[in-house]
C-alpha cells in the first residue's frame, strides 16, 4: 500500500483538506499505514499535479479542500482489483525471537513477557479507539470497523502467542 493510495481512498468517500485527512489518519489510519503532516502535504501536491485530484475549494489562510477527479477513482480501483497486495515479511520483532536463544531463559521471558505487555496495550487503544468513533452507514465506517476489527484480533492473538512461547522456555 502507499500513501497515495490511502489518500485516494479517503477522498472516495468526501472531499477533504489536508488537515482533515491528517485528522482522519491519527484517528483511524495510524494503526494501518501512519503519516506525517509533511508527507501528507507532500503527497497531495504530487496527486493534484498528476490529476488524481484536484483542488475544489479554497478558503482562508491557504487551505484547500480536495476531491477526487474520475482518473483518482480509476487508479484507486485499479490498485484494489489489479495489484497484488504485498506482503510484509520483515518483522524486527520475531527476529528477535528467532535470536532469544543467545539470552539467558529469564530474559527471554521477559523479552516475551514485553510483547505481550505491548499487545495488551494496543489491543485496549484499538478498542478505545473503537469506543470513541461515531460510527455511520458510510463506506469508511463499515470498512474502518472491519480494519479495526483486525487489529483487535491480531493483538489479542500475538498477545496469547507470547505467553505460550514464555511457557515454552524452561
Amino acid at each position: 500500500m502507499s500513501l497515495k493510495h490511502a489518500l485516494l481512498g479517503l477522498l472516495s468517500e468526501r472531499s477533504a483538506s489536508g488537515y482533515d485527512l491528517l485528522k482522519t489518519f491519527e484517528t483511524s489510519l495510524a494503526n494501518v499505514w501512519p503519516a506525517t503532516q509533511s508527507q501528507i502535504y507532500t503527497e497531495l501536491t504530487r496527486l493534484a499535479r498528476s490529476g488524481l485530484i484536484t483542488v475544489a475549494a479554497e478558503g482562508p489562510r491557504g487551505r484547500k479542500e480536495y476531491a477526487l477527479t474520475d482518473e483518482g477513482m480509476t487508479e484507486l480501483r485499479h490498485w484494489l482489483t489489479e495489484t497484488k497486495p504485498q506482503r510484509n515479511t520483515r518483522s524486527d520483532l520475531l527476529l528477535r525471537v528467532f535470536f532469544l536463544g543467545v539470552l539467558r531463559p529469564e530474559q527471554a521471558r521477559t523479552y516475551l513477557a514485553g510483547l505481550s505487555e505491548m499487545s495488551a496495550q494496543e489491543h485496549e487503544h484499538l478498542r478505545q479507539l473503537n469506543d470513541s468513533v461515531d460510527w455511520d452507514d458510510g463506506n469508511l465506517s463499515v470498512y474502518g470497523r472491519i480494519a479495526l476489527e483486525y487489529g483487535l484480533r491480531f493483538n489479542a492473538m500475538r498477545r496469547e502467542w507470547a505467553e505460550w512461547a514464555a511457557e515454552q522456555l524452561t
